[in-house]
């Protein structure tokens, strides 16, 4: 699979982000919208095989629009500049933790994990990390782990969220407001024949950290 026409097509979309422009060349849109729907489409297939969770069908299931709100954004450009989707367990909209594909010129990743939980599920993870920080450890500290990812990203509260004590041990764990990961790859890497399998290959080393966050 070859999605250098999408990455084209994101380019221009950078340089020309516009209503006329893009209506103009809607077409493009359409047809780098579908190679990258297709790409989902296969690597949804492989992690089936890894995540027996994963229930879902359909690249549709699992993508975001390309049309920006705009209305509370100083930023007033109507499209987003980048192909998104994540497969997570009941769609995108299930609040599980799930795999994310981000192609993006020059600021493309894949990585994944739950990214602004609910208050309900944020608590219930924080739950479980303060009752056993060990395993949540174990699972984050391996090599293969932080080779490929390093540390966990996104924001985090400055003290101790509420409900749990300043002085424990792995307080740090506990800030995250998000747990997320992510692997930036350049954009030869969409280019690559083996592009499905090297993504997948990257989520395996993931499921066991997407499992422990649905885990109840």
């Amino acid at each position: 699979m070859d999605l250098s026409d999408t990455l084209k097509f994101l380019i221009d979309l950078s340089i020309n982000n516009n209503r006329n422009w893009f209506n103009n060349n809607k077409q493009r849109y359409i047809d780098a919208k579908l190679v990258f729907e297709n790409l989902i489409h296969e690597v949804i297939l492989e992690i089936k095989k890894i995540d027996s969770d994963i229930e879902i069908s359909t690249a549709k299931e699992c993508m975001f629009r390309i049309y920006r709100d705009a209305r509370f954004s100083a930023n007033k450009e109507p499209y987003k500049t980048n192909f998104g989707g994540v497969i997570a367990k009941g769609g995108r909209k299930s609040g599980n933790a799930g795999y994310y594909i981000h192609l993006e010129p020059d600021n493309s990743f894949i990585g994944g994990g739950i990214y602004m939980p609910q208050s309900a599920k944020l608590k219930a993870i924080r739950t479980k990390i303060y009752n056993n920080p060990s395993q949540l450890k174990s699972i984050i500290n391996k090599p293969e782990f932080i080779k490929t990812f390093g540390n966990l990203e996104g924001e985090k509260l400055k003290s101790a969220p509420r409900g749990f004590p300043n002085n424990f041990t792995d307080i740090e764990l506990l800030k995250h407001k998000h747990f997320i990961v992510t692997k930036n790859v350049k954009n030869q890497f969409w280019t690559n024949k083996n592009v499905v399998k090297n993504i997948v290959n990257t989520f395996k080393i993931q499921y066991e950290f997407n499992y422990y966050l649905n885990e109840d």
